[in-house]
């Protein structure tokens, strides 16, 4: 593949220093070989300053202008919430930059369409932060997939539940369980993950619907969801994400003609293998900084030595599957 970039250093800015950015993401671009995190901005100028101040970062704003538009920088990681994906990505391809932008790529098929279409149409690099695709306990089932160690593989379902959060019974706002900017609440935070994965996994999802509700009147997204779909290579597919049940719980079977694989998307347990012939058991471990193996990929992929295994395509497909769960023409909630 031909590369965008021919040597380093890449200098990356931030928009959204937040959170997420503190350990999961942000320290992996400076620890990846010609990765330079060299700018951040935040809203808040003040947390601006203090996280520059804490991760080495020369420059920080809380104008977002003044990262997308400097020469300086040549790459943006978009890290905010969804609802402004495509207001600052459509900026950054305008750009004509790089661009990482956090899952889900919007909160809509049609907004992450756009987003996909503006870099596809200046034909430059897009990723979406879907890192489990580059995680080793992940790459480790799919190479027992790979080697049939299961045999012909034909379903895979998904049950993810949990109480509801302190946050959820406090009526104070939170952004990832407001409807207007995540309509499926945590279902739009959590599985689209994990549907992302199985893609990766299992190949694209041809057909998918499912039903989506607000059972408990807590906030204005969605707190339960089920889906069903089916694979392009027939394997079909369920799932189910409640958030307001008595305990939590993260539980992934996909099923075989000899055995099984069992793991969890989320939660920190080991994989399993249970076949005719074949038995393992194994814990490994995630890197400190998640995005650390998704990040040194995107430097493999912008220097034309291998292609990036979370790309603006795939992120859309997911977007389009999350879109077909949640039918949002048929299934309406108002505000409580």
């Amino acid at each position: 593949m031909k590369p965008f970039f021919e040597k380093g250093p890449i200098r990356w800015g931030i928009i959204g220093c937040g959170s997420v950015t503190e350990v999961k993401s942000g320290p992996a671009y400076n620890l990846t070989e010609d990765f330079e995190l060299a700018g951040v901005m935040r809203r808040n100028l003040a947390k601006a300053e203090d996280y520059a101040k804490r991760h080495n970062v020369p420059f920080y704003s809380n104008n977002a202008s003044e990262i997308i538009q400097n020469p300086t920088f040549d790459g943006i990681y978009i890290a905010t919430p969804p609802d402004t994906h495509k207001q600052y990505g459509l900026q950054v391809a305008k750009a004509g930059k790089p661009c990482c932008i956090e899952k889900p790529m919007a909160p809509t098929y049609e907004e992450s369409l756009e987003i996909y279409s503006a870099f596809k149409e200046k034909n430059l690099p897009l990723f979406v932060a879907y890192y489990r695709r580059s995680l080793p306990r992940f790459l480790k089932i799919k190479e027992w997939l790979r080697a049939g160690l299961i045999g012909e593989v034909r379903h895979i379902r998904w049950h993810k539940s949990r109480t509801a959060s302190d946050l959820d019974l406090s009526g104070k706002y939170n952004w990832r369980t407001d409807f207007k900017i995540a309509r499926g609440g945590y279902f739009d935070d959590l599985a689209s993950h994990g549907l992302d994965l199985f893609t990766f996994l299992l190949g694209d999802i041809k057909e998918a619907n499912g039903f989506a509700t607000n059972q408990q009147g807590l906030y204005t997204a969605y707190d339960a969801v089920s889906g069903s779909w089916i694979h392009e290579n027939g394997i079909t597919g369920e799932g189910s994400w409640v958030f307001g049940t008595y305990e939590r719980q993260d539980k992934v079977e996909i099923l075989g003609v000899n055995g099984e694989i069992r793991f969890s998307v989320l939660d920190e347990h080991p994989i399993e293998i249970v076949s005719d012939n074949f038995k393992e058991s194994l814990f490994i471990e995630h890197p400190k900084h998640l995005h650390e193996f998704h990040v040194y990929n995107m430097r493999q992929h912008l220097f034309g030595l291998s292609k990036h295994p979370s790309t603006g395509e795939t992120a859309l497909h997911t977007s389009w599957v999350m879109e077909k769960i949640l039918n949002p023409d048929e299934f309406k909630i108002t505000s409580n």
